[in-house]
């Protein structure tokens, strides 16, 4: 198998590693993963995919280019395309990939996801933004696998009636909008402490992990207690 989605190269790597023989260069999990890398998820090198012969290669509907899909497709390579905008999506996606595609089983780690992942929502409830980029500002909107994270943890997302899922905005959007908290992931935009809370004075920042808010994969059990205790701590 090849995988162009970071969460689902980590959740192939740790199930079935002996399956998975290709990857993209952003696939960084788990660590000293040492497969063939077929360049990124939005330009693979389908030459390269297609030359490896796998039986299979995992897609994700947002991550990846229909072009790349249909191409793929085209040449003779069977593609899986996932979708997934919410943490019993995401769920139920690995469970017919390990279950209806590879035939394993559930692995473990999917079971304590789901458990962790079933608890109850903390409250109070607390009002958040989520930036994904700078320069131009973008934010987390409806729609979205890490807005249904946000409501699991309790915190209301100030941009969810947005008509986009990832609406541009400007810093002043973002401070109009009231959040409690400003809550900054290193990726897809690396936010550091000197790169993004300066740009919300006087209100909360809170830097996490992008990893924890956007994968589905065995991070996704663990990542419940990292965010809360990074934005409800």
């Amino acid at each position: 198998m090849v995988s162009l989605v970071p969460s689902l190269t980590e959740a192939l790597a740790e199930t079935v590693p002996e399956r998975l023989v290709g990857a993209t260069d952003w696939c960084s999990h788990p660590a000293g993963l040492d497969v063939p890398r077929v360049r990124g998820t939005k330009n693979p090198d389908r030459a390269a995919i297609a030359a490896l012969e796998p039986d299979l290669v995992v897609c994700n509907r947002e991550e990846n280019r229909r072009l790349d899909v249909d191409r793929l497709r085209a040449a003779g390579v069977p593609v899986w395309v996932t979708v997934v905008e919410s943490v019993d999506e995401g769920l139920a996606s690995l469970r017919r990939l390990f279950g209806a595609v590879l035939d394993v089983g559930e692995p473990g780690w999917l079971s304590a996801a789901a458990a962790e992942w079933a608890r109850p929502v903390p409250a109070p409830p607390r009002r958040v933004a989520v930036p994904v980029w700078r320069d131009p500002w973008m934010v987390v909107g409806p729609r979205t696998f890490t807005g249904d994270v946000l409501t699991r943890l309790g915190l209301v997302n100030v941009f969810a009636a947005a008509e986009d899922r990832y609406p541009t905005v400007a810093a002043a959007d973002i401070t109009a909008a009231g959040p409690d908290l400003v809550v900054l992931p290193d990726e897809p935009y690396l936010f550091t402490a000197d790169d993004g809370p300066e740009a919300f004075p006087g209100f909360r920042t809170a830097l996490v992990s992008g990893r924890d808010l956007t994968w589905y994969g065995p991070s996704l059990g663990p990542a419940r207690a990292r965010l809360l205790a990074a934005t409800r701590g």
